[in-house]
């Protein structure tokens, strides 16, 4: 494993409780492994001591680097901030409050060894003492992504996995789009592969699982087919749309004149003259739309770079 040069990136949002327990874990993880790594820590605008004790640790621990956000940005931009940074061959992004296990990483790395660019784990046993209408979800949830996706990633909300730096670096992130890390990963060209890790109940800290996550989930999935598909020609997309709804207008046109030669029905009886004129407006809109989405993506593609976050301090990057 000596091969690896390692960046571990943490996530934290008030996780003081689970903060020091979690550094001792996965530094006996990864001594074990004999590797160089770094260890970045993203501190998401916590309102806790969070950030006290992670500048503890850091003092303690030259290899643990730390980002402070202004603000509270998310989950996305905290990860997005961390791989950034991120100066290992390897990355690999975990939880910080203690249900991902540090001691799988290992396994993850096995994969990564084995020619894969992107490791994602499975939790085991997640659903102990949980209902069944939140497991439910979660399972429909990954269905219809890896359905929309065409990926095959059955743990969408696991955040520990490890990625080849040249696959993850590519990725622009977003919104709430953490969960599809690994799927925009994939579509970079990616190798992909998932192996089964520990879940262990969080004993600190407060989960922010809710059942409206599901319905951003639902959206973002819209987004990352959109992305996937129609991205950098956002006219086809509309352009469809439109296409059908012109066909629409036609049909009813059709029945229109069908109901006035044949069954003696005057247009004003029947609203397929209205429906006609509704469908080919819809469709020159769509058009239009997609005229002006294709401008807006080539202005978006010639000047982005602009960060999702706002860095306060950095501690032990110079170093």
């Amino acid at each position: 494993m000596s091969k690896f040069d390692l960046s571990i990136i943490l996530p934290i949002y008030n996780e003081a409780g689970n903060l020091k327990e979690m550094h001792q874990r996965l530094t006996q993880a990864l001594v074990s492994l004999n590797n160089n790594y770094e260890i970045i820590l993203t501190d998401d605008g916590s309102t806790d001591n969070s950030y006290e004790i992670m500048k503890q640790i850091a003092q303690a621990d030259q290899r643990v680097k730390l980002i402070k956000f202004r603000r509270n940005f998310g989950q996305t931009a905290a990860l997005a901030a961390g791989i950034k940074e991120a100066s290992g061959e390897i990355i690999v992004t975990i939880d910080s409050d203690l249900e991902n296990d540090p001691a799988d990483i290992p396994k993850l790395l096995e994969k990564i060894n084995q020619g894969y660019d992107i490791v994602s784990g499975i939790r085991l046993n997640r659903w102990q003492g949980n209902k069944i209408s939140r497991k439910l979800t979660s399972k429909v949830a990954n269905w219809l992504t890896r359905k929309i996706s065409g990926v095959e990633i059955h743990d969408l909300g696991c955040t520990l996995k490890a990625y080849r730096s040249e696959i993850i670096q590519g990725v622009r992130l977003y919104g709430e789009m953490h969960r599809f890390i690994a799927i925009l990963a994939y579509w970079q060209g990616g190798k992909m592969t998932e192996v089964e890790v520990n879940f262990q109940p969080r004993r600190y800290g407060k989960s922010r699982y809710g059942l409206e996550r599901i319905l951003k989930v639902l959206l973002d999935l819209v987004t990352i087919k959109y992305l996937s598909s129609y991205s950098t020609k956002p006219i086809y997309f509309f352009g469809k749309a439109g296409f059908y709804s012109f066909i629409l207008g036609f049909i009813t046109f059709l029945l229109a004149l069908y109901f006035k030669f044949f069954l003696q029905a005057s247009f004003i009886q029947t609203p397929l003259p209205t429906l006609t004129a509704i469908f080919i407006i819809i469709g020159i809109q769509f058009i239009l739309i997609g005229l002006v989405a294709d401008l807006v993506m080539r202005n978006y593609y010639e000047t982005q770079g602009k960060p999702i976050y706002l860095i306060k301090e950095k501690i032990n990057f110079n170093k």
